[in-house]
């Protein structure tokens, strides 16, 4: 039964991956109230069964998202560069935004309370790699599972950019990549800020000088409005309505997706929603698009 989850989760319902990976701690030795949490992940996926990944090509508007220009030429990173191989074809076509989501859920695994990292990586409007996963160590502090997260996220950043690169695809400008720690992006997005936590070194060595080479940059996002929330957490689903709406479960032009929108927390069953309408007011619920 697991194994036929995963192979959803591939197909695209990142919605369960979270769900996913927990259940599949278990699968060594399985007790009862195991399988009815499987059952009630089926019947999940059997009254959301139109759910498919929205594929947008449109670029993102990020224009009020300044570039974090900092002088780093006088950190320990000097005037470090973002590798770029020599030997990548010359790029062609329309060129792409690279947007990532990154999150941590501290305490996630009662048995081990390691936390659970979630990182959602887009082109242009078009989710096309979600990641899951256990941490490896224990952490202690939410700042220790973040850092952590968010050098998975930068090792990932640097394989997407230069597979993008060896098929040809131009990538404009730098990735953005958002969180939801203010102290994380802080601490690596600040030349002269310092690190309190020694064990912690190489990933905040890892996320600066990333961000010092322009390779990307990171930003800080309400909780609330943070996709990456679907495969960190064992949420509810009125938590994440709003982004499921966008990601899963929009029909029509792509094209006419709003910048934020609100949907009402009731779902019919086939997962299809009783009422969606643009949000004037707050323009942050869905920014990626």
């Amino acid at each position: 039964m697991i194994g036929q989850i995963q192979w959803c989760v591939a197909l695209g319902r990142i919605d369960i991956f979270s769900a996913c990976v927990t259940m599949s701690s278990f699968r060594a030795a399985p007790r009862i109230n195991h399988l009815e949490r499987l059952k009630r992940i089926y019947g999940y996926l059997l009254d959301t069964k139109n759910g498919a990944l929205t594929l947008g090509t449109a670029m993102p508007d990020f224009s009020k998202f300044h570039d974090q220009m900092h002088d780093w030429a006088r950190s320990i990173y000097g005037n470090v560069t973002a590798e770029i191989p020599d030997d990548i074809p010359t790029p062609k076509g329309n060129p792409v935004v690279l947007t990532h989501y990154v999150d941590a859920n501290l305490y996630h695994d009662m048995a081990t309370r390691r936390a659970l990292t979630g990182i959602l990586h887009l082109i242009n409007q078009f989710p096309f790699y979600w990641y899951c996963k256990k941490q490896a160590t224990v952490e202690t502090a939410t700042f220790g599972s973040e850092f952590n997260a968010a050098k998975s996220a930068v090792e990932q950043i640097i394989n997407i950019r230069n597979t993008l690169r060896y098929l040809g695809v131009p990538i404009q400008g730098r990735s953005m990549m958002f969180g939801d720690n203010q102290s994380v992006v802080t601490n690596a997005t600040i030349p002269h800020s310092q690190l309190n936590k020694r064990h912690l070194a190489l990933a905040y060595h890892k996320v600066r000088e990333a961000i010092a080479s322009n390779m990307l940059n990171f930003y800080h996002i309400e909780g609330t409005n943070n996709p990456a929330d679907i495969m960190s957490k064992l949420w509810g689903y009125q938590q994440v309505a709003s982004h499921l709406r966008a990601l899963l479960f929009w029909h029509g032009d792509t094209l006419n997706i709003p910048q934020s929108i609100e949907v009402d927390t009731h779902v019919q069953s086939r997962g299809e929603y009783y009422h969606s309408t643009t949000n004037d007011k707050d323009k942050d619920i869905l920014i990626w698009f």
